[in-house]
């Protein structure tokens, strides 16, 4: 059995024998399966999972990614279901296997990881030659992206992405590389979370260059770096969660669209960021 067929649980899976009737608790893979040519295939998804916007809207949503309607991902009988260990819960994810034969367990840790991530859906979904065209187009942005960060001086970064508590990004994980990868390195956290809680005192604000606040999972708005602009005295800037967390096919979009936003920071007073279609 090929190596590509293995996911991030250790589970080995085999290629379809048949159409496959696919569920995706995981909004970024939603729209990488489409990119692989089988979003005819996929027949539930979350409420999070919006691109592609033009063909997702006929897919039933399923509820949450931390809270889905096991019901209704029962009633829509699939075959195969597609989660991640950081965005979905182990507790609604063992529950699924009752009624799915096939869960495809994913956990991405950095940009190389899409290499195997898009290679394990094209293998089990029979789409080796989109998978091998995808991961080309994915891996030229990181290049260039990389290739650009040299270029310019690296920055240390704070990066929220929850507020009441305050919640940031351990190194340990997929933003904060990406965020290398742009010359943006975060600050380090000395906490056994991979998501740590932070306190209004904590040195991580003073160490900072920048504050980024990302536009998901919490919805920061300009408001939100205002306020902190005036508290802290350094830049703060809105930037786009899909740019640096989203894996899979919209990864490449996020790269390049990281690389210009990042040649655009000025030292102050920080900027706002649109979200990209």
């Amino acid at each position: 059995m090929s190596p590509d067929l293995a996911d991030w649980a250790g589970a080995t899976h085999e290629v379809v024998q048949r159409r496959p009737r696919i569920a995706s608790l995981v909004p970024s893979l939603t729209e990488t399966l489409f990119a692989l040519g089988i979003g005819d295939d996929v027949v539930a998804r979350t409420g999070f999972c919006i691109h592609p916007r033009d063909r997702v809207r006929s897919v039933p949503k399923v509820g949450g990614t931390k809270n889905p309607d096991l019901r209704k991902l029962r009633a829509a009988s699939p075959t195969h279901l597609v989660v991640n260990v950081d965005e979905n819960r182990r507790e609604d994810v063992d529950a699924a296997r009752g009624f799915v034969d096939h869960v495809i367990v994913t956990h991405p840790m950095g940009p190389r990881d899409n290499v195997r991530l898009v290679r394990l859906l094209g293998a089990i979904f029979d789409r080796d030659a989109q998978a091998t065209r995808l991961v080309a187009s994915i891996d030229g942005a990181f290049e260039q992206l990389a290739a650009q960060a040299r270029t310019l001086m690296r920055e240390r970064v704070l990066y929220l992405v929850w507020r009441k508590p305050w919640m940031t990004v351990s190194r340990d994980t997929y933003v904060s590389r990406t965020l290398a990868l742009a010359g943006l390195d975060t600050v380090e956290i000395h906490s056994d979370a991979r998501y740590p809680a932070l306190e209004d005192d904590d040195a991580a604000w003073r160490i900072a260059d920048r504050i980024l606040l990302s536009t998901e999972p919490y919805a920061f708005r300009e408001r939100d770096a205002q306020a902190l602009r005036e508290r802290l005295a350094k830049p703060v800037d809105l930037v786009d969660g899909e740019w640096t967390s989203w894996y899979g096919s919209r990864a490449a979009i996020g790269a390049r669209a990281l690389g210009e936003w990042r040649k655009a920071l000025r030292a102050s007073p920080g900027s706002c960021v649109r979200r990209q279609a």
